[in-house]
């Protein structure tokens, strides 16, 4: 999974995995009464898929003997819906944007955007992603920093891939967790959500192998205790998934009475979460949108060779939004619509 960010929270995907590891796992299906001794007695599975992955020996050794099942870890996620609703409502977006774009947020992300704004640039100017963005999604995602979570990440994610639903995911995210135990960090460091998300970024573990980077300097990628390295990780993130340097995530449009919507219904279909991108008109530049009468709320105008699409998150009558590319590198972050808007509304007001 691609903290395709978090290929976009563990906690939404809805997939099924395997019940085994492959052709040469150990198949067993998912059952009721998950307990400690049913926990153990699949272990070995675990401890085959960690082994075939290339953990060590003493690594594993000194893990396996230690393991718990997490009772709460499996009551959470058998609380998610699973991506999947029986209705077709969308709740309005004012009430969300509401919790996670207040004062608290805008007034604490102002405070560190300003006192770390020289390091900000530089790892903007490194990646080239928006400074203001990075520190939106690290408050969005831990309130920056002060909520990141307590669960063990081995216990948890060993007690999921046990669970079944999505065993191979889980097994995957406990294999790097143990490989991130082998570059050093301690197991009393490695802690998060319940579903494995860990530091002030909140990636899964696999991600943070693939795109976690040093940035302050102390050869490290240290996302759990240095502000430096977290919002470096992030900007690797979001630059690997295709953020375009100098393009804002989208402004806030007023549409003109008597819009004609019919036309503008996408045809694409996205391969991932379809019905957060299904939302979404088709792409046009900005300049052809301003030819619509599109007119935006006081943010800033895209160029007008930039492709956008429309999104009315509470319908029409209410705001609207034009976004880019970059909006959807955000989406890539985590796959919903009023996370983005969220995020960016954020760093808007962050770099106010």
């Amino acid at each position: 999974m691609r903290l395709k960010a978090l290929a976009a929270m563990v906690a939404i995907a809805a997939v099924a995995a395997p019940a085994g590891f492959g052709s040469g796992g150990t198949a067993i299906a998912q059952v009721s009464g998950l307990n400690q001794s049913g926990f153990e007695s699949w272990l070995p599975a675990l401890r085959a898929e960690a082994e075939r992955q290339g953990v060590s020996p003493a690594t594993i050794d000194q893990v396996f003997p230690t393991l718990q099942f997490s009772a709460r870890t499996i009551q959470l996620d058998q609380a998610q819906p699973g991506g999947v609703s029986n209705s077709n409502a969308i709740p309005p977006f004012a009430p969300y944007k509401a919790r996670h774009v207040n004062a608290a947020l805008i007034a604490r992300g102002r405070e560190r955007y300003a006192s770390h704004i020289g390091q900000l640039n530089a790892i903007g100017r490194r990646y080239g992603v928006t400074p203001s963005v990075l520190v939106a999604i690290w408050g969005h995602e831990t309130s920056y920093g002060a909520v990141t979570g307590d669960f063990d990440l081995l216990n948890s994610l060993a007690s999921l891939a046990y669970e079944g639903r999505r065993r191979q995911l889980f097994a995957d995210e406990f294999v790097a967790t143990l490989k991130m135990l082998e570059r050093g960090f301690p197991r009393s460091r490695l802690k998060g959500s319940w579903a494995g998300a860990t530091g002030y970024p909140q990636f899964l573990p696999s991600v943070y192998l693939r795109l976690g980077v040093d940035g302050d300097g102390d050869g490290r990628a240290d996302i759990w205790t240095s502000q430096d390295d977290a919002l470096a990780s992030i900007a690797n993130y979001l630059s690997n998934a295709g953020w375009k340097p100098n393009v804002p995530w989208g402004v806030a449009v007023t549409v003109p009475a008597g819009f004609n919507r019919g036309g503008l219904v996408t045809r694409l279909v996205s391969p991932r979460c379809p019905r957060v991108h299904e939302r979404h008109s088709q792409w046009k530049t900005i300049a052809e949108w301003r030819r619509l009468g599109i007119v935006a709320q006081g943010g800033r105008w895209p160029a007008d060779t930039e492709m956008a699409s429309l999104l009315e998150p509470d319908g029409p009558g209410r705001t609207a939004y034009l976004l880019t590319t970059n909006y959807r590198t955000i989406l890539d972050y985590n796959c919903s619509n009023f996370y983005a808007l969220s995020v960016g509304l954020l760093a808007d007001e962050v770099s106010r």
